[in-house]
């Protein structure tokens, strides 16, 4: 009973694990409504009204999601010198509350600063946070010259309990985090599995369901990986470690990846496309060999299973005959002598199996796993060997800052994004005093977030349409819970606790549902505040639409950034990325000198994450141009393919000082050439539409590497998967060139 209880405890564990990485969503959640609760408690004893109680817990909000900083000596400093400038913020507001046009200019002012300051970083992101939205909660309760004294105190009391929910109560450090993260990389990788080894018992009408599971696992697998990669500076003890586990993280996801195209292909007819792990709604390859249910099925089944249970196995438990037994089976068919009797297909299936093993058994070790090596078998052995090798080649050699030229004056993005918000706010102002003298500012709050995390007229046109939907659901919400609860404060109060905590749980998630929680949780408020009425909640939908409106205004007609130019400038360093890690991976696996691939790799993750960001307008449903969605779609997808190719070459590059088994051939330079030559055409055929450029097209990649002298080593020592990757690169590339326009020539002679 007490096995089959740590079983469903650490099943669970796993389950949230996976869903929510770091537990980041949680921890906000929990921070945010702990120092709410606290702030109203510690008023509460000292007998504050409804109005105190509600600044109290505005305040508090701000001054928990405010701070964004890592490390918790950075977060100190930001939240004590967030407390001056809310105070500050709130007298200026209570002083010219009184004065319509002082007060509207000095708020245009405020915004402007406080977006001006994004460009100082989290800290100055956070003093501007603070200081709008604290002006915003002057408006919100009224306060007046006379309240100021008790304000002080509210604003006091909701500074301290943030920082003690954040220090003492909910702690939060890098080190923790980076822990959490690897937890969720652990249990999303089984959860992959899992989807594998769906796919693999798949009938005819459920192989779309499996791979679309198994596509969003990958998907899920890769944004673990790059939320490590962005935490392994603060979160590790030296540089050397963060190296070592950057490098694991990167084999784990690669040979997980590897494994399900190759799985995909042996239950197809022919050799699957990489594309197909990355596009949704691609054509399911034509069926074949599986499913089956001969005893090579039988056994790779087996061995999925085993798979998974070595991922899921905690580090601290890595001891036992038992796992020793799975280990060194998997890690076997490595050997091509352990590969069982099955077609070419299924025996790749098998060998991406030991790659994977091998890559777990490298986690396990970065994680400080204890090592039982009695029973390990000359396969395990020599696996172990090859990665103390590695590790002892890891070099912590300073990194290689890229050199890019900063923009100034009114292209800096922070001095843009300060103008346009400040002109959409004046909008906001004036169209909303028209709507309502009293509650004007809703336009410009709407106004004010819809700048907050985007970069083009698309992304604000889709953020506002977001943010309206979410506030008009909210409203329906609001008018039902306030006839629910009527004025009973402490009941409403905990509403709007639960509101809040799902307000940040689901803020990553969904920008709808965020809002959704939001308008209910204000629905809630003007109950406490005896302001409630069906008018006040139909003119907040009314003043965020206008918000919406302005903002989008603002951003198409004041120093605009066009969509089309966003998304191309992005595609342009998606391929400048591309371009360098695929030339340093070639030049290094053709004999060329050791390289930072690891850093490359992990910008170029970087620079696809963000261009997969910026092309939502493009991709979201509501865009009428159903052919550019679906280009979108498909140009991305083919990015991500590239990258995986990529990655690959990288990894496989950094193992040649290691491994005997793969040695460097300088012919890989003449195949590389091309795939450089026709990164370059399309990136600057995106940069500038007239420029006169083709890409080569012509005889296979393996082809380029016939040997010059008769009777030389067809291939030398580089391994098949290396062509692989390098032919299946070439191609995806060529394949880029024509939803973009790109024409292609014939091979060079």
């Amino acid at each position: 009973m007490k096995a089959a209880g740590r079983s469903v405890r650490a099943r669970l564990r796993d389950g949230v694990a996976a869903s929510d990485p770091g537990l980041l969503r949680l921890a906000a959640g929990l921070r945010t409504v702990g120092a709410i609760a606290l702030t109203l408690a510690v008023l509460g004893l000292f007998g504050a009204g409804i109005t105190a109680l509600v600044a109290g817990a505005m305040a508090a909000m701000v001054a928990t999601f405010a701070i964004r900083e890592k490390q918790r000596g950075q977060q100190a400093v930001t939240l004590a010198l967030g407390l001056p400038v809310a105070l500050a913020s709130v007298t200026l507001g209570a002083l010219l509350s009184s004065r319509v046009v002082g007060g509207d200019l000095f708020f245009v002012a405020l915004i402007f600063c406080a977006v001006y300051g994004r460009r100082f970083g989290d800290r100055g992101t956070a003093l501007g946070l603070i200081g709008f939205q604290t002006y915003f909660l002057s408006l919100f309760v009224g306060a007046t010259v006379s309240g100021l004294p008790q304000l002080y105190g509210v604003l006091g009391v909701a500074f301290a309990s943030s920082a003690l929910v954040r220090f003492l109560l909910v702690p939060e450090t890098p080190a923790g985090i980076l822990e959490r993260l690897r937890e969720a990389f652990r249990a999303r990788l089984a959860q992959l599995v899992s989807a594998q080894l769906a796919l693999l018992d798949a009938g005819a009408d459920e192989v779309e369901k499996a791979l679309d599971d198994l596509r969003g696992g990958t998907a899920r697998l890769h944004e673990t990986a790059m939320m490590i990669q962005g935490r392994l500076e603060e979160g590790t003890s030296d540089e050397a470690t963060a190296r070592l586990l950057q490098r694991r993280i990167a084999d784990a996801e690669i040979a997980a990846e590897r494994l399900g195209l190759l799985l995909l292909t042996a239950r197809s007819a022919e050799r699957a496309d990489t594309l197909t792990l990355h596009l949704p709604g691609a054509p399911v390859p034509p069926g074949g060999r599986l499913p089956v249910r001969d005893e090579a099925t039988v056994t790779l089944r087996r061995d999925l299973e085993a798979l998974r249970m070595l991922v899921m196995r905690p580090v601290s438990e890595d001891s036992g005959t038992a796992l020793s037994h799975v280990r060194n089976r998997l890690l076997g068919y490595r050997d091509e002598d352990n590969l069982p009797p099955a077609p070419l297909a299924v025996q790749d299936v098998f060998r991406g199996i030991g790659e994977a093993a091998r890559a777990v058994l490298g986690l396990r070790i970065a994680l400080g796993g204890a090592q039982d090596e009695s029973d390990d078998t000359p396969a395990t052995t020599r696996s172990r060997e090859e990665l103390d090798a590695e590790d002892a080649a890891i070099d912590a050699g300073e990194d290689e800052d890229r050199a890019e030229e900063e923009a100034t004056g009114l292209r800096r993005p922070t001095t843009r994004a300060a103008v346009q918000v400040a002109v959409g706010s004046s909008l906001a102002i004036v169209g909303g005093e028209f709507l309502s003298s009293q509650r004007w500012y809703w336009a410009v709050l709407t106004c004010w977030i819809v700048f907050i995390n985007t970069a083009s007229t698309g992304e604000i046109l889709v953020k506002g349409y977001r943010r309206l939907l979410g506030t008009v659901l909210g409203v329906v919400a609001g008018i039902v819970l306030a006839g629910l609860v009527g004025h009973q404060t402490w009941t409403a109060f905990a509403l709007v606790l639960v509101f809040v905590f799902a307000m940040f749980y689901t803020a990553p998630l969904s920008y709808t549902l965020m809002s959704f929680f939001v308008t209910a949780a204000l629905g809630l408020l003007y109950t406490l505040l005896h302001t409630y009425s069906f008018s006040v909640l139909v003119l907040r939908v009314e003043e965020t639409a206008l918000g919406a409106v302005c903002g989008v205004v603002a951003a198409a007609f004041v120093l605009p950034v066009r969509t089309d130019r966003r998304t191309n400038d992005l595609l342009v360093t998606v391929l400048d990325r591309l371009a360098d890690v695929t030339e340093t991976a070639v030049d290094q696996l053709s004999g060329g000198p050791p390289a930072d691939l690891l850093d490359q790799a992990r910008d170029l993750d970087q620079a696809l994450a963000d261009l997969r960001a910026g092309t939502q307008p493009l991709t979201h449903p509501i865009t009428p141009l159903r052919a550019r969605r679906d280009t979108a779609r498909y140009v991305v997808a083919l990015l991500e393919t590239c990258a995986y190719h990529a990655r690959s070459l990288a990894a496989t590059a950094e193992l040649l000082p290691t491994h005997p088994s793969i040695a460097a051939d300088p012919r890989l330079r003449r195949a590389g050439r091309r795939i450089a030559h026709n990164i370059g055409a399309i990136s600057a055929h995106v940069a500038d539409g007239r420029a006169a450029v083709e890409i080569e097209t012509g005889s296979s990649i393996a082809s380029l590497l016939e040997p010059d002298v008769p009777g030389t080593p067809r291939y030398g020592r580089i391994t098949d998967r290396v062509l692989r990757h390098l032919q299946r690169l070439d191609e995806t590339v060529a394949g880029l060139a024509r939803p973009l326009g790109v024409p292609a020539a014939g091979p060079r002679r």
